[in-house]
């Protein structure tokens, strides 16, 4: 059975928004026959990226000298098939799932190569994973708000020598939980989710019908302004 880690970079670890979007994706991974393991780095002891000597790449190669959190996660990253980075849109990351992803540096080699006229690096032999995939939420209305988010991810992917799977991405998903409304559109959207990770199970990457289905607008992009206006103290 392929295994996949899933990093829900959420300060609201396994409630909010984030959650509530990926417990649906995570049901596709089991039903598409991969075995999904979720780690909060909000929840974790967790230091950031701090040596400034790359001791991981050159020092002793494929190891951290920070001894956290990170020490229990490191086996994890090397048996996985598949790497989910679950997030909410900060400016653009949360901070850390910043620190995560920094910490990930040991996994990487450092025999550099080029690749379509930029500088790349390869995960280290050891490590399994064959594709990154994005699941982003954002509260704001429209798709384009987790652009940085897709750039950073493919970047990373690409960084690492491994295939870039797709971004499930989901515009104001608050109100999938929260506004009566849209209960039916909301309920077919969390069916989608589960398609979309059955085909990353399945297939190794997600199908853009699939994944544009599940980024479309609940309301409309004035309604949701009103909204949110509407809780802005300057307004009051």
């Amino acid at each position: 059975m392929s295994k996949a880690l899933v990093v829900n970079g959420s300060p609201s670890l396994d409630k909010g928004n984030t959650a509530h979007v990926l417990s649906f994706f995570i049901d596709g991974l089991r039903e598409g026959g991969c075995e999904p393991e979720v780690v909060y780095p909000s929840g974790m002891d967790l230091e950031p990226c701090s040596c400034a000597i790359m001791h991981c790449w050159y020092t002793k190669p494929g190891e951290c000298c920070i001894d956290d959190g990170m020490s229990a996660v490191y086996p994890k990253l090397r048996e996985a098939d598949t790497l989910v980075l679950a997030t909410p849109v900060y400016t653009p990351l949360p901070g850390r799932m910043q620190d995560f992803m920094n910490r990930m540096t040991p996994m990487m080699r450092p025999r550099l190569r080029s690749k379509d006229g930029r500088t790349r690096a390869t995960f280290r032999k050891e490590v399994g994973i064959r594709r990154i995939a994005l699941l982003a939420v954002s509260g704001w209305w429209e798709k384009a708000n987790m652009d940085t988010l897709v750039r950073i991810t493919r970047e990373y992917a690409e960084d690492c020598g491994v295939k870039f799977a797709g971004a499930v991405l989901r515009p104001h998903a608050f109100l999938m939980s929260s506004y009566r409304p849209v209960a039916d559109e909301a309920k077919h959207i969390r069916e989608l989710l589960k398609k979309a990770g059955t085909e990353l199970a399945v297939l190794g990457r997600m199908k853009e019908d699939t994944l544009d289905a599940i980024s479309v607008p609940l309301i409309s992009e004035q309604k949701l302004r009103e909204r949110f206006n509407r809780l802005c103290p300057d307004e009051r």
